[in-house]
C-alpha cells in the first residue's frame, strides 16, 4: 500500500506544482492584455478560477494528505530534520497558493494594482521551492 500511496502524492505534487507554475503566468497575460479589454478579462478569470478551484486546490489537498499519511507511516518525527525542512518548505508553498487565490481574487475584481513584472517574479517563487523540496527528497538519506 505504501508505494500506491506514494504514486498518489507523487501525481497529485506534479498537478499541484504545474498549477503553481501556470497561474502566475496567467496573471502576467491577464495583468498585461486584459487590463482594458473586458471580454479578455473574463476569459481569463474563467482561466485562472477553473485552474485553481479544480486542479491546484484539490491536488494540494491530496498532496497534504497523501504526504501526511506517508509520513506517519516511515518518518520517526524525533529525529528526521529532513521532515522537517521539507514540512516547512510545503506549509511555504501552501501559503504561495493562498496568495494565488487572493491574486486571482484582486484581479478578478479589476484591482490591477500589481504589475506583470510582479507576477513575473512571483512566478519564479514556486520554481525555488519545487528546487528544494526535491533536494531534501533526493538528500534525505544524508541528512
Amino acid at each position: 500500500m505504501y508505494e500506491w500511496i506514494k504514486i498518489l502524492h507523487i501525481a497529485a505534487w506534479t498537478s499541484w506544482m504545474a498549477g503553481l507554475f501556470y497561474l502566475p503566468r496567467l496573471f502576467v497575460y491577464h495583468t498585461e492584455r486584459a487590463r482594458d479589454d473586458r471580454n479578455m478579462a473574463q476569459t481569463f478569470e474563467v482561466m485562472e478560477l477553473k485552474l485553481l478551484r479544480f486542479i491546484m486546490t484539490p491536488a494540494m489537498i491530496v498532496t497534504w494528505a497523501s504526504g501526511l499519511f506517508l509520513a506517519w507511516m516511515i518518518v520517526d518525527f524525533s529525529t528526521d530534520i529532513w521532515f522537517h525542512v521539507k514540512l516547512l518548505l510545503v506549509i511555504i508553498m501552501s501559503g504561495f497558493h493562498g496568495f494565488c487565490g487572493r491574486w486571482r481574487k484582486q484581479l478578478a475584481a479589476g484591482d490591477f494594482s500589481r504589475s506583470g513584472r510582479y507576477f513575473r517574479i512571483a512566478n519564479e517563487v514556486p520554481t525555488l521551492i519545487f528546487l528544494a523540496i526535491v533536494i531534501m527528497v533526493i538528500l534525505k538519506p544524508m541528512i
